[in-house]
């Protein structure tokens, strides 16, 4: 499988999405350890469910090197925590119902700018047509 190697060219597309995907993922651990912490525990004091941010602080080197694999399985373990968010929206009440509803939408940013990343990526990455 041949990897893409990142250029000093970027587009601005690749830049913005970069940038969404690096700020939503940032923003899904902050909002993670804070909701599990100190906003919304399930216990007060918090809870040992502020470790389920840990899995989102691996790929975080990926993506700050624009590491297309890293981009790719993001996209793909954004789900687990978008189904966390969706279930906990419409089974919590108060606050720790809309810190779900905040992660489901972070979780939809972070796959939408993750997908987009790699589609521009691949589609520059293409050689140009030849005429026959």
């Amino acid at each position: 499988m041949a990897a893409i190697m990142p250029s000093m060219n970027h587009s601005p597309l690749v830049d913005r999405t970069r940038a969404l995907a690096v700020g939503s993922l940032l923003a899904l651990i902050v909002l993670g350890l804070a909701w599990e912490l100190w906003l919304a525990p399930l216990r007060p004091g918090g809870s040992w469910l502020a470790l389920k941010v840990l899995p989102l602080t691996l790929p975080l080197a990926g993506l700050l090197k624009r590491r297309m694999y890293t981009y790719r399985w993001v996209s793909l373990l954004v789900w687990l925590y978008f189904a966390e968010g969706i279930v906990r929206a419409t089974s919590d009440r108060g606050l720790s119902a809309a810190l779900a509803a905040l992660e489901v939408v972070l979780c939809l940013l972070l796959f939408v700018a993750c997908a987009l990343h790699v589609r521009v990526r691949l589609k520059n990455a293409r050689p140009a047509p030849t005429a026959p």
